[in-house]
């Protein structure tokens, strides 16, 4: 199990080279988007509507970020994991767009297993209880996208420097520590 540093955008040779078990620190723009954040770009792509930003090599982070407007600025409070499992049926889209890293909690399922090595895409797991300090790692909030649908739920463009540690648990060569965990669940359950 490794360390890496890496810098976004991600390359497929960077996502590649990752293992489930590794280390991850991100440093650049990290996306949050959310359930309707990741409805909001279906309809767009579906409309034919430009999308806000180019998702080419970056990372989305499954998150509802606290953030405060002051003067014209905003600064982010706290952030952390949402349950990944509720985007899984976007699993393809996202692969489409380009996205390089999924950043969130409890992992997703075949669908994403299957995106993530047709599209050469990682998954990483981000600590819950940890908002505070992801948060410190975030040292601009650029802007948010489709404000109307709540804090939380809007496209939020964050810089970030060493954003992590985040481990890969669903890597770009079919493997996923949720389904391993899982298996071993059902052979000793089996064996009861």
């Amino acid at each position: 199990m490794a360390v890496y540093e890496l810098t976004l955008p991600l390359s497929d040779q960077d996502v590649e080279t990752l293992k489930n078990g590794d280390t991850v620190y991100l440093t650049g723009v990290i996306f949050t988007s959310r359930d309707m954040g990741h409805l909001e770009i279906k309809k767009s792509l579906e409309a034919g509507k430009a999308l806000p930003v180019d998702f080419t090599g970056s990372a989305i982070f499954h998150a509802g970020p606290v953030v405060k407007k002051i003067d014209e600025d905003w600064e982010l409070i706290v952030i952390g994991p949402t349950t990944s499992m509720r985007m899984e049926p976007y699993a393809e889209m996202v692969g489409q767009l380009g996205v390089k890293a999924v950043i969130g909690k409890g992992g997703m399922r075949e669908g994403s297993i299957k995106a993530f090595k047709k599209y050469k895409q990682v998954y990483l797991q981000a600590a819950p209880g940890c908002a505070v300090k992801l948060a410190a790692a975030v040292n601009k909030v650029e802007g948010g996208f489709w404000l109307e649908k709540g804090m939380p739920e809007a496209l939020w463009v964050l810089h970030a420097e060493r954003f992590g540690p985040l481990a890969v648990t669903m890597d770009s060569h079919g493997n996923s520590i949720y389904q391993d965990i899982k298996e071993q669940a059902l052979k000793i359950i089996e064996a009861l």
